[in-house]
């Protein structure tokens, strides 16, 4: 226990310092809790000789509370009716998002000679935005408020229930041996599961107010965070998206009068736990994969095939919500980062005890992609500035904030 905690302690004093540097040079906090992660690893550090971070239980656990809080405050930004009322134009939205960057990353597995499965992989890896460092991201540059934030939302929340789905699928197939009857009933669970969800969100609202209507401060976070860990442990459990069940527990609450308490409260909580979130991506990163020139040729590709059709689909995503060309320039900045869900196919990938493409080249390809497209995408929409002048002339902006 002394060795755990003393490690946790190390990990928190580097991320302060990372926290500090990014703050001082006026940079985005996440590629600097990412690349941390990355440096006090056994890859680096330890090859070094340097005394380094082990990925030890405790902080992949804290990392998945951070892509619960994460995805739980970004259902606060979406009622159900609210969400309704939007679902035209997150349908068009999202299903262009997925007819264009799915279809990219299993034809460029096809290409590569791959089987179909492969590619299939491949696909949903490059196909998925990362909720969580996104929320963040417009959290954290004040866009959370603003027009762009709308078609941002409205995807995000197409992707995580469309790959409740693909992850329903891709688990039967990879890990169950994959009938046809066991694909179905594992699609059927998790279909299930987040129709029992919805359902609560809708008919269950006076009971979301009445469970945080109590006077203590302390028992107001702590039945906040049991309900959000427990429903989110729960969907894991059925072979769910724990990060989709968070959004709509988000949901559930953000129709009641204790919104803004939430928000207020729980926000260090969400912060810390994200931080360990981007800290565990670096950690789990062992750049010397990148020294294959075949992994380090097929990461080029990816980037450099998939982040033209992310700010392509963005933009035009913008456009069909109807915003002007800055604001939809944004909205593909915003829509390039890569992150939680693709780790989780990589993960299922290595699990598989399959071909070597899956077991081997996709874990290693994937890793490496996300760290690129984290940062890489994290710096799209803190200088998106620099596209809009570059595509458009000076103009007004559509209504809403800067």
């Amino acid at each position: 226990m002394a060795a755990l905690l003393f490690e946790a302690g190390v990990m928190f004093s580097v991320l302060a310092v990372a926290g500090a540097v990014a703050h001082r040079i006026d940079l985005s906090v996440i590629p600097f809790y990412v690349v941390s992660g990355v440096l006090v690893s056994p890859y680096v550090f330890g090859e070094l000789g340097l005394p380094a971070l082990q990925d030890q239980e405790f902080i992949t656990l804290l990392a998945e509370f951070g892509i619960v809080f994460l995805l739980f405050f970004l259902g606060l930004e979406f009622s159900l009716d609210r969400l309704l009322e939007s679902k035209e134009n997150i349908g068009k939205a999202g299903a262009l998002d997925l007819a264009v960057n799915l279809p990219i990353g299993v034809a460029i597995g096809l290409a590569l000679g791959w089987s179909l499965l492969e590619a299939f992989v491949l696909g949903g890896i490059v196909y998925i935005s990362s909720s969580a460092v996104i929320t963040k991201s417009l959290i954290d540059l004040g866009w959370i408020a603003n027009d762009e934030a709308q078609p941002m939302l409205g995807t995000l929340v197409f992707e995580d229930l469309f790959i409740a789905f693909y992850l329903a699928v891709l688990s039967a197939v990879i890990l169950g041996g994959g009938t046809f009857i066991e694909v179905l009933q594992q699609v059927a669970i998790a279909m299930g599961f987040l129709t029992v969800l919805v359902v609560a969100v809708y008919f269950g609202s006076a009971y979301f107010e009445a469970f945080l209507d109590v006077d203590s401060q302390e028992m107001f976070v702590i039945r906040a965070v049991a309900i959000t860990v427990l429903v989110a442990g729960g969907a894991l459990a059925l072979g769910v998206s724990e990060a989709v069940a968070a959004f709509f527990i988000g949901m559930g609450f953000s129709g009641t009068d204790h919104l803004h308490d939430l928000e207020r409260r729980l926000i260090p909580l969400r912060d810390v736990f994200a931080a360990v979130f981007f800290f565990w991506i670096g950690l789990n990163t062992d750049p010397t994969v990148f020294g294959s020139v075949a992994i380090a040729g097929l990461l080029v590709l990816l980037v450099v095939a998939t982040t033209p059709t992310k700010l392509l689909t963005g933009f035009l995503s913008g456009r069909i919500y109807g915003l002007d060309d800055r604001r939809s320039i944004r909205v593909g900045c915003g829509m390039v980062t890569r992150g939680e869900f693709s780790l989780i196919i990589a993960a299922l990938a290595a699990g598989s005890g399959g071909s070597v493409v899956l077991s081997e080249t996709i874990p290693s390809v994937a890793v490496g992609y996300v760290l690129v497209m984290s940062i890489l995408g994290t710096l799209f929409m803190q200088y998106a500035g620099l596209f809009e002048r570059l595509v458009v002339s000076e103009k007004p902006a559509s209504s809403g904030a800067d």
